[in-house]
């Protein structure tokens, strides 16, 4: 069963890569995950798959609710698990699972479910964006513009999101004691820029400050559908 799932992965894979990707932008994928739970190594190993497509920006949110277990996760932060709850009541809900992914701010899959979230991807990836966002290197900056199409003002988020690409974990305590796992694209920071009606076009400056990979993501607020994201090359 496992191959099966594997080669239906791969069958996937390979549709979306051949012409599916978004013409005004990638699909952003968040996994909230955690070192100390048992079911998510399955669903970093599909995020790690995801990272390396141009058609979507695959982050990974450590959540801090497994350390109770034995194992304090190192890349967790109470931020993302709030972040996911935000998400949770978004959707009308109080509860939250790891794993679980959230693609474009809209749709939830819980588990591992690589078809269900290759789904999702290519239903947003054939869907025009309301925002375009575009980055520019600018000296020892990068300047971000964005623009509404058209579309009615909405209130939105702005955000600079810095992540780690790798990072291999000893474990050593916990449901996955003694396992050596590989973490792909692991969120460092995550902040607001500015906030923006759509109104005019969106402009900003930015200089990033350390040495992480950075996207930037404009999503409408309240934890709403992410609308537009570009990397910062």
């Amino acid at each position: 069963m496992a191959i099966l799932r594997s080669m239906a992965w791969a069958l996937a894979v390979a549709i979306g890569t051949a012409g599916m990707a978004r013409a005004d932008g990638p699909v952003v994928v968040e996994l909230f995950t955690s070192q100390g739970c048992s079911s998510c190594p399955p669903a970093d190993e599909l995020l790690a798959d995801l990272a390396g497509r141009d058609d979507v920006i695959a982050l990974a949110l450590h959540v801090d609710y497994w350390d109770y277990i034995g194992w304090a996760d190192t890349f967790a932060d109470p931020a993302y698990t709030a972040r996911q709850h935000h998400y949770a009541r978004a959707a009308g809900s109080t509860v939250v699972y790891t794993p679980q992914m959230v693609i474009e701010g809209q749709d939830h899959v819980i588990g591992h479910r690589p078809m269900e979230v290759m789904d999702a991807v290519l239903a947003h990836a054939a869907q025009a964006s309301p925002v375009s966002v575009s980055v520019q290197r600018t000296g020892d900056g990068y300047t971000v513009r964005a623009n509404a199409n058209g579309a009615p003002r909405r209130d939105m988020v702005v955000q600079l999101v810095g992540y780690r690409p790798h990072a291999r974990v000893d474990i050593r305590r916990g449901e996955n004691a003694d396992r050596s796992i590989d973490y792909h694209n692991i969120v460092s920071s995550w902040q607001v820029i500015a906030n923006w009606d759509g109104g005019n076009a969106f402009q900003s400056q930015i200089r990033p400050q350390s040495d992480l990979e950075y996207v930037v993501i404009v999503q409408e607020s309240g934890y709403g559908p992410i609308l537009a994201a570009a990397r910062l090359r």
